[in-house]
C-alpha cells in the first residue's frame, strides 16, 4: 500500500511550507503524518490535516493540540482506546478497533489546504480505506474530511450531504459526520463535548450490533 514519504513532493506549496517548519523547528516531525491505530480496525476516523503544534510537531494524528484532548478522551470513554493520553506519541496510548488518518497528511498554512492538495492526497486515503479489510464505519471530522471520504469511495457528494450527526450508507460502509473537534468549534459552541460523544455513542452501538 502506498504511503507518502517523509519528503513527499506531490503538493509544492505544502512541501515548501514543510521546509520552512524544518528550519524553524528542526526537532519537530515536520512531515506527512502517518496513520495511527489498529490494522484490523473496523472504525476509521478521518480528520482534516495535521496541526502546527499538534501532529506536525509530534508525528501522531491529533497529538499535542486541543483537538486531540477531546478526541482521545472520547475514544477512551467509548472503548476505542486504552491507556492514558498525555499528548505525547510515547504516552503508551493504543487504539482498539479504530484507526485515525487525515485527509491531507501535511501541515497546510493557516490550517487550510487547497482543493488541489486535498485531491493530490486522496490516493493515500483511498488506499488506506481499501487496506482495512474489516472496515465497517468511518467518522468524518468536518466537511473537508467528509468530502474526501466520498471522493475516495467514488461516491457523489450531492447524494450524501454533510451535517453534524448525519449517517450515510455509502459503498457498503456507514459514514458518520461530526463537526471537527477543533478549539475554534468548541470555544464558539458549534460543537460541545456532549454532541461529540453522541456521535461516537452511535458508532459504538452500530459496531456492537454487527455480527
Amino acid at each position: 500500500m502506498a504511503e507518502p514519504g517523509h519528503d513527499c513532493p506531490r503538493c509544492p506549496r505544502l512541501a515548501d511550507f514543510r521546509q520552512q517548519q524544518r528550519k524553524a523547528h528542526p526537532g519537530w516531525f515536520n512531515g506527512p503524518v502517518p496513520c495511527f491505530g489498529a490494522a484490523e480496525a473496523r472504525l476509521l476516523i478521518v480528520g482534516l490535516a495535521p496541526g502546527l503544534q499538534g501532529a506536525n510537531r509530534t508525528g501522531r494524528p491529533f497529538t499535542g493540540d486541543y483537538a486531540g484532548e477531546l478526541l482521545y478522551q472520547t475514544l477512551l470513554a467509548y472503548g476505542f482506546a486504552e491507556g492514558r493520553y498525555a499528548a505525547d506519541p510515547k504516552d503508551g496510548l493504543t487504539l482498539k478497533d479504530a484507526m485515525i488518518v487525515n485527509a491531507v497528511r501535511c501541515l497546510p498554512p493557516q490550517n487550510k489546504p487547497l482543493p488541489a492538495e486535498i485531491k493530490a492526497c486522496n490516493m493515500f486515503l483511498r488506499e488506506r480505506i481499501v487496506s482495512l479489510e474489516g472496515l465497517a464505519a468511518i467518522v468524518a471530522l468536518g466537511r473537508v474530511a467528509h468530502d474526501a471520504v466520498l471522493t475516495a469511495l467514488e461516491s457523489r457528494k450531492s447524494a450524501f450531504p454533510f451535517a453534524h450527526g448525519a449517517e450515510h450508507a455509502v459503498a457498503g460502509l456507514r459514514l458518520f459526520d461530526s463537526y471537527h473537534c477543533s478549539r475554534y468549534n468548541t470555544n464558539t459552541g458549534v460543537l460541545t463535548p456532549a454532541m461529540f460523544h453522541a456521535v461516537f455513542g452511535r458508532v459504538k452501538a452500530f459496531l456492537d450490533a454487527k455480527p
